[in-house]
């Protein structure tokens, strides 16, 4: 029987990561620290979780549905993963059927060993490839298109698992950072563009993979560098080997990274998120900055920028709205009449400090507008006598398909209107985004985006989609493999 967890109202209004992953390599509790990486992973995927563990002689697996913190709880559980290396994956919240058979990291056996991949990304000519292989007689136990790797992988003819992993990467297109696990090596791929993060890490000599440095502070691992655009690493007992076996091409790292995904203490590409953040509000204060009282951000992801545009604007801060951090997120089944009520489930207005006050709402971004509207009416019954929005992004206008679950272009608020529009839907006296320009100031380029040459994947923002759209071009559909709605 299918199991569908029910998402609660304001859950729908958020672009959702993908996934985090992680893998470790010489260390005599592998599994346990790959279960603290997890943990500082979190934020990135709430679905679900797995490790896979080797101890030099078999391989060892957990998966199972909920967070972190419920998977490996169980001291028994934890006992049972042992070995030197293991690799682990957060799997998000997609809007469709919630199965055990999606859950990674996806376990094999080879003709070379055992093969554990975890993967963060999406493959943009997955059903096309899937469609092949299944005509040459491939049988699927999952709709996420990792799979489509292990069975390329296990259909190559090179004599290694890193030469058939590379061979397996050729026939595929989309962004994607991944680990995998053999029985000799830990490895780790970064696509060409390097739009996903992937990055390097130390322990008292054991290598770390994983996709925030966040993951690395939580055990006092070292950062050691970001996995290049394009690089495979190899790591056995020999140490790291680094190759880069595709074609070099123009980065093109994923600037929602900066805006909304990444943990605010984790270093992106070089830059801290929360600094990258604040940056943004104080870009939006120059661009579009309004007389008020108070600047109140939606918490928590509102916040950084908030404190930016208070600084910029010389404007006090204040805790206007309070988020009850206790309201789950998928396992809550409230009443039709409890989920009316909608956004007070999550936020409730701190009515002290916006009675009678011009409050400047700051949030990261929009998408569908229903938590906006919510929040907004919230504010003016709290007694706010104007309420001016301002958005730390640009205009949400284009769907994602490289890993990331965004609703479709019909239901992104700002492809359907222009800013007035959105203004008068959501009931504010003002309504202002940031500009293209001014995020790509704010992450350090001085003269804006280059239109002959971004410098980040901006696709969901301007259009312009740097990694060709196979599947949806060929007529193969426009949604990602694995978000398919597909019953157990």
């Amino acid at each position: 029987m299918t199991r569908f967890l029910p998402r609660l109202p304001f859950d729908d209004d958020r672009m959702k990561e993908e996934c985090g992953v992680f893998g470790i390599f010489g260390t005599s509790d592998a599994a346990a620290h790959t279960a603290l990486g997890l943990h500082a992973l979190q934020h990135r995927g709430q679905e679900a979780a797995g490790i896979v563990a080797f101890d030099d002689n078999q391989f060892h697996v957990h998966r199972s549905l909920g967070l972190v913190s419920d998977v490996f709880a169980s001291e028994a559980v934890m006992d049972r993963l042992k070995g030197h290396a293991a690799i682990g994956h957060n799997r998000y919240a997609t809007t469709g059927a919630t199965v055990l058979r999606n859950v990674q990291p996806i376990f094999v056996e080879t003709d070379m060993g055992g093969l554990a991949i975890a993967h963060n990304g999406n493959l943009t000519n997955a059903h096309q490839v899937r469609q092949d292989l299944v005509k040459q007689g491939a049988i699927f136990q999952s709709t996420a298109d990792t799979e489509i790797i292990v069975h390329l992988v296990a259909r190559s003819d090179m004599n290694d698992m890193a030469g058939r992993l590379v061979e397996a990467l050729k026939q595929v297109v989309g962004a994607y950072s991944l680990v995998a696990l053999t029985e000799h090596a830990l490895i780790g791929v970064r696509d060409p563009l390097g739009v996903r993060p992937l990055v390097l890490g130390k322990l008292d000599g054991a290598y770390v993979l994983t996709s925030e440095t966040c993951a690395l502070d939580i055990m006092g691992a070292t950062f050691e560098r970001d996995i290049e655009p394009g690089e495979m690493v190899i790591i056995d007992g020999d140490g790291l080997q680094s190759f880069h076996p595709f074609t070099p091409d123009q980065h093109r790292f994923c600037v929602f990274e900066y805006i909304y995904f990444a943990r605010p203490d984790s270093q992106v590409e070089g830059l801290n998120a929360y600094e990258v953040r604040k940056f943004m509000g104080g870009e939006l204060a120059r661009e579009s900055g309004v007389p008020a009282d108070v600047v109140v951000p939606v918490p928590d992801s509102g916040v950084p920028a908030a404190l930016g545009y208070a600084e910029e604007a010389n404007i006090p801060f204040a805790l206007g709205i309070i988020r009850n951090h206790y309201v789950g997120r998928t396992f809550i089944q409230p009443s039709q009449h409890i989920r009316h009520l909608g956004v007070k489930l999550k936020h409730n207005a701190n009515r002290g400090e916006l009675a009678g006050k011009r409050v400047v709402l700051i949030d990261d971004s929009i998408v569908r507008g229903t938590t906006s509207t919510k929040i907004v009416a919230m504010v003016r019954d709290a007694g706010a006598t104007e309420v001016h929005m301002r958005i730390a992004s640009p205009p949400t206008t284009h769907s994602c398909f490289y890993g990331v679950d965004t609703p479709s272009r019909e239901e992104l608020l700002a492809a359907q209107m222009d800013v007035a529009g959105m203004a008068e839907l959501i009931g504010v006296d003002s309504l202002a985004f940031l500009t293209v320009d001014g995020l790509y100031r704010a992450v350090g380029e001085a003269d804006g985006r280059r239109i002959n040459e971004p410098q980040y994947c901006d696709a969901c923002l301007t259009g312009d989609y740097p990694v060709p759209l196979v599947d949806r071009d060929g007529g193969y559909g426009s949604r990602q493999l694995s978000l398919l709605d597909e019953p157990i």
